[in-house]
């Protein structure tokens, strides 16, 4: 997706974070409610901080459900299973790349650390559902294995009242 924030769209992530958001650049993806559940973010915070997590997933209702994944122990799952398939170890590889393509685009930051672990474990789920958002299905392994195990969030209604 990747459209420009309109100030509905910021008076949203505000309300779904609880604090005025940071680094916003884009709308990277809508919930099926139609409001931002993606942003993606600068490279950098306004002060010039390094801020590498390029999509930051606010919906609240997605980041609860994701959050009962992990609590399952499914990052666990997923990272053992990177040293036991090594084709899969190879998408996920190709993720974290395309990840740090993405990020590298906008701004190099001068180190190749992609979020959420990559490309050797899987260390937040949140990271990689809100990549597979962002860019579409088949780019990054766990994001779309994360979304096929949460149902869509969106069908009760919006999370926050705009």
């Amino acid at each position: 997706m990747n459209e420009p924030l309109t100030a509905a769209d910021r008076r949203v992530v505000q309300l779904q974070l609880g604090r005025p958001p940071r680094a916003m650049r884009a709308v990277a993806h809508r919930c099926t409610c139609g409001l931002v559940d993606v942003v993606e973010t600068n490279p950098r915070l306004e002060d010039g901080t390094p801020f590498p997590t390029l999509f930051y997933l606010t919906c609240p209702k997605a980041a609860s459900a994701i959050g009962r994944l992990e609590s399952e122990g499914l990052m666990r799952q997923m990272t053992d299973r990177l040293a036991e398939d090594p084709e899969l170890a190879a998408r996920y590889q190709a993720a974290a790349e395309d990840y740090l393509r993405r990020r590298d685009a906008i701004e190099v930051l001068g180190h190749a650390t992609a979020q959420g672990g990559m490309p050797t474990r899987v260390k937040c789920l949140h990271v990689h559902v809100a990549h597979s958002l962002a860019v579409g299905r088949g780019v990054n392994p766990f994001g779309d294995e994360a979304l096929d195990l949460l149902g869509d969030w969106g069908a009760g209604g919006p999370c926050v009242a705009p």
